[in-house]
């Protein structure tokens, strides 16, 4: 089984962190494009919503109303 983590890290001590982790036979590392990031950020931010739809802590909007925003 493999565990995926994403980090945030400021700037200025990534790269150092990024060196220790390339040493360490056992960890893979993949920087990720500032888009890729936001994405993944939208996505996660989105599924926590359905959770609370779905928990019945959030009123879930109308489809319709939905796609006029757009």
């Amino acid at each position: 089984m493999i565990m995926k983590v994403l980090l945030d890290i400021k700037d200025s001590k990534a790269l150092h962190l990024l060196e220790v982790l390339k040493e360490l036979p056992y960890v893979k590392t993949k920087q990720l494009t500032d888009s890729k990031a936001q994405l993944m950020s939208e996505i996660r931010e989105a599924v926590e919503e359905m959770k609370l739809i779905r928990a019945g802590k959030k009123q879930a909007r109308d489809a319709e109303d939905f796609l006029n925003g757009l």
